[in-house]
């Protein structure tokens, strides 16, 4: 597409998403609340932990985990009786038309493949399977996996971490590795936030090769990149500095563009696809990427709620999100950039509030009601890993809200609130990392759904809680709608 056409023709559309999930089972330990609680409640609590892990084929299987790659649909769920995790429909698939679900042997290994520090050292035997393992991935062996060596013998690695800060991968009850430390009094490169950083990059790279895949684009097409992570990365006179989003181009091979990092909280995904559909339409580029890995920080931050209810530790994977915001082409769905919602530093903080400022005033701003839009989405939090937990079922609270405000504006009858929730929203599936959830997991099924004329509008909320870094109480919150090509009914494409 010459410069001169995208000038002509700057509306920003999706063009491809990717998702995938990594299998941590044996990183569980490490995540914030558990290395927390673990620690001050010893061996009891962690015995209770191990036996309470599943296996790679119950996460693949895991009806959630299908439709998170594509495999199933949201609506899909309505139809699976829960728990989820004790009816599994039939055989599942590691891969999805969005991405893939990869275990933990192979995700050490990409994890090594990703590290140009060699933070990460690896056991022989783990260095063996797992660069054999990912030169059988289909969009790794063709790539140079040297960088995953022979391995370090087990007594070197535990020397480091009984004396120099590292911290043990497991595989199993076998030793696989280590991270260690970089700096011996920065913060900020300890092992443990390394091995956030190292996650967030490994899992990011592999949701950037699965959406340069998806797009059928070659890696040196791209011009720009955002990622949207939740990781702060930097060392003591800069921490948060950034530059994952070129972390993961480098490694990707997207060597014709740059990039930056968005923060913003749970809704740093949503902020990342507004500025890049605002530089597509501005015409500074015409092709960016937005690509965010897992919050290595919340895998299994509510076991203590899965324990008590004996349900298996469901916060065991990583995610990863990718989406192509490009020029038009024609056919693919539009972002309106006429309707995005904001929630004002002004304004009330009630989440009747937040849903006024975030659905139905940019809706009235278009002279369009609640019902003019076919889907919702909202946070995308599974039920299952959050109603163990108190947290109760944070989709359908959101759905019943928009509900709500349809039928006090007179759309609906009150009593059809509930099929509000069956027809316009869906059922929670995504995992609770913050930015994953944050109504992004359903964009990949709303630009199929809309290509194939299921669909016309959907509409993508999401909030922040600004509060958590304690500089404000304020909430916040983002909104657009994405809608059908208008050239496909005028016949231009």
């Amino acid at each position: 597409m010459s410069r001169t056409t995208i000038q002509q023709n700057m509306n920003p559309v999706i063009t491809a998403t990717s998702y995938i999930l990594a299998h941590v089972p044996h990183m569980v330990q490490y995540g914030s609340k558990p290395v927390r609680e673990i620690h001050d409640r010893g061996d009891g609590l962690w015995n209770q932990v191990c036996r309470s892990l599943r296996g790679f084929d119950a996460a693949v299987a895991y009806p959630p985990n299908q439709v998170f790659i594509g495999n199933l649909s949201p609506e899909d769920l309505w139809e699976i009786p829960r728990p989820w995790y004790e009816n599994a429909p039939g055989p599942a698939k590691r891969w999805g038309p969005f991405g893939e679900i990869m275990p933990e042997p192979e995700f050490l290994g990409l994890m090594r493949w990703v590290d140009q520090f060699k933070l990460i050292s690896l056991t022989p035997w783990a260095a063996t399977s797992s660069r054999a393992a990912l030169a059988e991935h289909p969009l790794l062996s063709s790539l140079d996996l040297s960088g995953i060596d022979d391995g370090v013998e087990e007594d070197t690695i535990l020397q480091k971490v009984q004396n120099e800060g590292s911290i043990p991968l497991y595989l199993g009850d076998r030793l696989a590795g280590a991270v260690r430390r970089d700096h011996d009094a920065d913060e900020t490169l300890t092992a443990s936030v390394l091995l956030e950083n190292l996650s967030v990059k490994a899992t990011g790279v592999l949701a950037a090769l699965h959406l340069l895949k998806n797009r059928g684009m070659e890696p040196t097409d791209v011009e720009f990149l955002l990622s949207c992570s939740e990781e702060a990365v930097g060392d003591r006179y800069n921490r948060g500095g950034g530059a994952m989003a070129k972390a993961i181009g480098e490694t990707a091979g997207c060597v014709n563009a740059t990039g930056c990092d968005i923060k913003a909280f749970c809704a740093g995904s949503q902020y990342a696809i507004l500025h890049a559909a605002a530089l597509v339409k501005s015409g500074v580029f015409s092709r960016v990427m937005v690509v965010a890995g897992g919050s290595f920080a919340k895998l299994g931050m509510k076991f203590l709620g899965h324990l008590r209810a004996g349900v298996p530790i469901l916060e065991d994977v990583l995610g990863g999100i990718g989406f192509m915001i490009e020029a038009d082409d024609g056919m693919s769905p539009v972002i309106r950039m006429d309707s995005v919602g904001k929630h004002d530093i002004g304004a009330a903080s009630s989440a009747q509030a937040i849903m006024e400022s975030l659905v139905v005033r940019p809706l009235e701003r278009l002279g369009l009601g609640i019902m003019d839009v076919d889907r919702y989405s909202v946070e995308l939090h599974n039920p299952e890993i959050t109603e163990p937990a108190g947290s109760g079922n944070v989709a359908r609270t959101n759905f019943r809200l928009i509900g709500a405000m349809a039928a006090i504006r007179g759309e609906i009858g009150r009593a059809d609130i509930d099929e509000f929730e069956r027809k316009r929203g869906m059922p929670g599936f995504s995992p609770t990392q913050g930015h994953i959830p944050a109504s992004v997991p359903y964009l990949g099924h709303a630009v199929r759904n809309i290509r194939n004329g299921y669909l016309r509008r959907a509409m993508f909320v999401a909030k922040g809680s600004l509060f958590l870094g304690r500089m404000t109480q304020l909430s916040d919150g983002i909104s657009y709608l994405i809608e059908r090509n208008p050239a496909l009914d005028t016949g231009e494409s």
